[in-house]
């Protein structure tokens, strides 16, 4: 491609509401456009990218056996309604109407009908297994859109479907689409993690995550330096503390806390370590009638050490709270507890609560909690002297840096990243919900097993770009480049071996298959330079009069600190031994 030909649109300043890197890059570079909150337009530049994804992610599908098709943007309600899923997803769901009043979505995921197309066409178990995938637009009307790709509205997904015969055969399936899903992002060039992620309501182990990591990510990742164990958040198991719980060593004591709300406030206060604090949640869960009605409503306390935060995935495990919870109404607290949050307690109820403490809580002696009074706070409290065992004991926190590895091999560290893609044994959620069965060897009527795999393409690049990049713009990994190498002529008007050099070696590198892009706009050396810079074309060539007279081009990797002088002659090889390494 010539420079002159194609569409290039730089920007010297990023749009005001762009927040992160790689939305203000890919504004600068010319590579989205925006059109409306969290929908944006793919400049050419853009889907060049875009394209470089889909083409890895399309020949590693392929490769693993998956079979491509495409299913519409736009959805009958009716599939929606056998799963209940146009219920119960939330607004993120665009919910339309056409001519006839009749309903229909504009699909964040396709689940329903590629189970439908299942129950119409497999019949039989020699037709399994079977993996469907397209590459295809999605909507999600997200409440907030930000952080331009990051997390649109509209948006590219692979999403690939698995249908088989039984669990076992699912899991196998399971573990093709793992490993294939590891040569996708080792041939992007990023740096990832693979860690295990919450199977939410379905349970079983088999959900992993693909996170780029980047220190600009949204997601925690957990994982151990020392071994291969790798999880996210919600997964990571926070195990129980291998001290025995120490005998009471002070009195329990009402302290004035005048003003401090917070464990934080409380333990610089008392000149004690925040560890020695107890920090108290107060959640609830409701029964409902037929009628959606509350009938009843149980208050839950939950207990954690004043420098732990709650992880709410692992609270909905904890048993009688697997239906899901609220945080409790200021109108339940003061019912239960006689007193505004910020001095709860486990002393001096109105009413009973059920009390579920964390494992590191369990084992406290002499912590500090609320008095359940206005100012006041209780030290010295210790179970059994004072208070019953709690009702339950289980892991109920976010773990931190320094925690004891769950696979018993060190302690965990923790790193940010960026979630672009993730695999998913769904089990028979769909295939029940929709009665897609097929005969088996018996000639009897199987559900069918069913495992769900998706990459966001267009988050993907974003998520390179945090990565990759410095002052002067994007630095992209050669897989995912819009041009792989760009040439650079100094002044071709003026200088005609200049041309002829960069159309020759231009000529060289396209019948060697190289993507490259000759810049012939005749700008100036500077305005060019930073142009490919923001743009982040990993290969620079440079050819100058000065230079060719003694046979020689300048040769600049997008992280190199200065280009290197390098012979007419060895140029062509130098670059495809660069680009094969």
């Amino acid at each position: 491609m010539k420079a002159s030909q194609f569409f290039i649109s730089t920007l010297k300043e990023a749009p005001a509401d762009a927040e992160v890197v790689s939305h203000k890059l890919m504004m600068r570079a010319g590579m989205i456009k925006k059109l409306g909150a969290g929908i944006y337009s793919l400049m050419p530049m853009g889907l060049r990218v875009v394209r470089k994804v889909e083409a890895i992610v399309r020949e590693e599908m392929n490769r693993a056996g998956a079979v491509e098709l495409s299913m519409p943007v736009v959805q009958p309600a009716e599939l929606w309604q056998e799963t209940g899923r146009f219920a119960k997803m939330g607004p993120e769901l665009l919910r339309i109407k056409d001519r006839h009043d009749r309903d229909f979505v504009v699909q964040p995921t396709s689940e329903e009908v590629v189970t439908d197309i299942a129950r119409q066409e497999i019949k039989s178990y020699k037709q399994l297994p079977k993996n469907f995938y397209q590459i295809q637009t999605k909507f999600r009307d997200e409440r907030r859109p930000r952080f331009g790709l990051m997390r649109g509205r509209e948006f590219i997904m692979k999403d690939a479907y698995s249908f088989d015969r039984d669990q076992s055969s699912a899991k196998a399936s399971y573990q093709v689409m793992a490993q294939a899903y590891r040569r996708i992002f080792d041939r992007f060039g990023l740096t990832y993690r693979a860690v295990a992620a919450d199977s939410g309501a379905i349970g079983g182990d088999l959900s992993e995550e693909f996170q780029v990591i980047a220190a600009t990510g949204e997601d925690a990742i957990v994982y151990c330096p020392s071994s291969d164990y790798a999880a996210n958040m919600e997964k990571a198991e926070a195990l129980p503390p291998q001290n025995a719980r120490q005998a009471p060593a002070q009195p329990m004591t009402k302290t004035a806390t005048p003003g401090k709300s917070t464990c934080s406030d409380v333990a610089e206060y008392l000149k004690v370590p925040l560890q020695q604090t107890v920090k108290s949640l107060v959640l609830a869960t409701d029964e409902l009638n037929d009628y959606e009605e509350v009938v009843k409503t149980q208050i839950w306390l939950l207990l954690l050490r004043g420098d732990h935060d709650m992880n709410e995935v692992k609270a909905n495990k904890v048993p009688g709270m697997e239906g899901g919870f609220r945080f409790a109404t200021q109108e339940e607290i003061e019912e239960h507890f006689g007193c505004k949050p910020g001095y709860l307690g486990l002393i001096n109820l109105k009413k009973p609560v059920k009390v579920v403490a964390d494992r590191e809580v369990a084992v406290m002696s002499d912590w500090i909690c609320g008095a359940n009074e206005m100012d006041f706070h209780i030290t010295g409290v210790n179970w059994v002297r004072d208070l019953p065992e709690p009702d339950l004991v289980a892991d109920i926190r976010n773990v931190v840096a320094g925690d004891a590895s769950p696979d018993g091999q060190g302690v965990l560290a923790i790193e940010r990243g960026i979630e672009v893609g993730h695999v998913f044994y769904l089990g028979t959620k769909y295939s029940q919900a929709m009665n897609a069965t097929f005969l088996d060897v018996n000639g009897k009527p199987q559900f069918m097993e069913m495992g769900c795999y998706g990459i966001g393409i267009t988050r993907l690049p974003a998520a390179a770009i945090e990565q990759n990049h410095d002052e002067r713009g994007i630095i992209w990994p050669d897989a995912l480049a819009p041009f792989t190498v760009v040439l650079c002529p100094i002044s071709p008007d003026r200088f005609p071996d200049v041309k002829a050099a960069a159309d020759k070696l231009y000529g060289d590198l396209l019948a060697a298959g190289v993507d490259v892009m000759l810049d012939d706009r005749g700008e100036r050396p500077g305005a060019m330079f930073a142009d490919w810079e923001l743009i982040g074309v990993p290969h620079r060539v440079t050819l100058g009069d000065r230079g060719l007279k003694e046979g020689q081009v300048e040769y600049q990797h997008r992280r190199d600190a200065a280009a290197t002088a390098v012979s007419v002659t060895e140029i062509l090889g130098l670059i495809q031994s660069r680009l094969a390494a």
